[in-house]
Formats: structure tokens, C-alpha cells, sequence
């Protein structure tokens, strides 16, 4: 929450684009003087306090597909146009406290099926809060996290920190999230997949250390660049 706060912070890695988990509306985005402000942001979400922002800090511009299901909250298909490469993007922040059986990936694993006919092999990336991790799985549910990487792989579309850093899921390295902000309570939650043509263009993959972002954050930023 509260980005406003912590863009500056954020903005020392120089990003294009940025999903924000838990981000205030818009209109609440009251950054402090010299603080490089967003050339496009795309807000969703019922609650101005925390939804899902998307921010550009470049060309690329964010427009939501008219396939757009509501119901997967908050999984946002959005074309971006204007940068380097035109793509489809899938910001998520899985959590869906109505959806009571399938809160957290059980709304990325129904999102992924009902966006089947645009989930392809090119031009897409699905990044963000995902609140899952292999180690969660329970054996007797389809809509576990292992389902989601696995229907991702048969169309061609890896996780970007697993291919770069050689990580088994479930065995990650790099948490992405402290609960508490405790350092002894460490998850990789955050993803960024990518479909064939970007994992062939992969450069750099980083995660945020607890001694840089507690004091900010429980999640550390998961960041990702592309040779394009």
C-alpha cells in the first residue's frame, strides 16, 4: 500500500512498466515534489485505498481488452502499445475474498482458462502477486499453483526468475515476501511469466533483499529486463 511513498524508492531501478499490488487509486497518488511521475497508469479495483495499478514510465500506454472477465479480481488483460514491443499483459494481484473457494490461485488458474484463446506462445506476459507457491499445494485440488505453471508451459509461457536463476518451484531461492516484514518468514510469491519470444530475450532477473525493502514493504520487487 501506499505507493506514493515508495516510488522513490522504486524508481531508483528505472523500470517501464510497474504492477502495483495493494495500490491506492489514482487520485490518491500525491507524490512528493521532483518525484518522477507515470507518463500512463491504469487503476483497477472496489476498494480507492487498494487495488491494482499499472504504471508506464515511458511510451508504452495500457488499455483494457474488452474480454475483460470482472470476476477474476483482479486479473487485468491490458494491450500495451507505444513501447518497444506492442504485448498483452495480465497484471495480476491474486485475491478474491468473495470467491471463497478460490481466493488467491485459484483466481490466476480460472482466469488462465477462460483466457485461453489469447494466452499464446508470443507477445504476452502475465506479472504480479500471484499469493501462491508450489509448496501449497494440495494434491486433490486442480487449481493449485504447480496447475497454473504447468497449463502456462504447455503454451509456452515460463517463469521468467525459474529460467534466469535456475530455480526449482517450490525451492526458491529469493523470497519476494516476508510476512510481517519477518526475515525468518520468507516466500516467493511474485512472478513474472513470459512467453517464448520475450524468454528468448531474457537479460536480468532480480529480487529484492529484506535489508533493502523491510523497512518499505513485506514483499520485496521482483524485476525483470528484456534485450529488446
Amino acid at each position: 500500500m501506499a505507493y506514493r511513498k515508495k516510488a522513490p524508492y522504486i524508481l531508483e531501478q528505472h523500470p517501464d512498466i510497474l504492477v502495483v499490488p495493494e495500490c491506492e487509486h489514482p487520485d490518491k497518488l500525491k507524490f512528493d515534489s521532483g518525484t518522477r511521475l507515470p507518463t500512463d497508469v491504469f487503476w483497477f479495483g472496489a476498494n480507492h485505498n487498494k487495488g491494482l495499478g499499472v504504471f508506464s514510465y515511458g511510451n508504452d500506454r495500457f488499455q483494457l481488452l474488452d474480454v475483460h472477465n470482472p470476476d477474476f479480481c483482479t486479473v487485468l488483460p491490458l494491450a500495451v502499445t507505444g513501447g518497444e514491443v506492442d504485448f498483452t499483459l495480465f497484471a495480476i494481484w491474486a485475491n478474491n475474498p468473495l470467491d471463497r473457494n478460490f481466493q488467491y490461485v485459484g483466481q490466476v488458474w480460472k482466469a488462465i482458462k477462460y483466457y485461453d484463446a489469447i494466452l499464446k506462445n508470443e507477445r504476452t506476459i502475465l506479472a504480479g502477486d500471484f499469493n501462491s507457491n508450489t509448496i501449497w499445494d494440495r494434491p486433490n485440488r486442480e487449481s493449485n499453483h504447480s496447475a497454473v505453471v504447468d497449463i502456462l508451459a504447455q503454451k509456452g509461457i515460463y517463469s521468467t526468475y525459474h529460467r534466469q536463476l535456475n530455480q526449482v518451484k517450490g525451492k526458491e531461492e529469493h523470497p519476494t515476501l516476508f510476512l510481517y516484514r519477518h526475515k525468518d518468514k520468507p516466500y516467493h510469491l511474485d512472478y513474472c511469466f513470459a512467453s517464448a519470444d520475450f524468454i528468448r530475450k531474457l537479460k536480468h532477473v532480480e529480487v529484492g533483499t529484506h535489508e533493502d525493502w523491510a523497512h518499505h514493504s513485506d514483499h520485496t520487487p521482483l524485476s525483470v529486463t528484456f534485450d529488446l
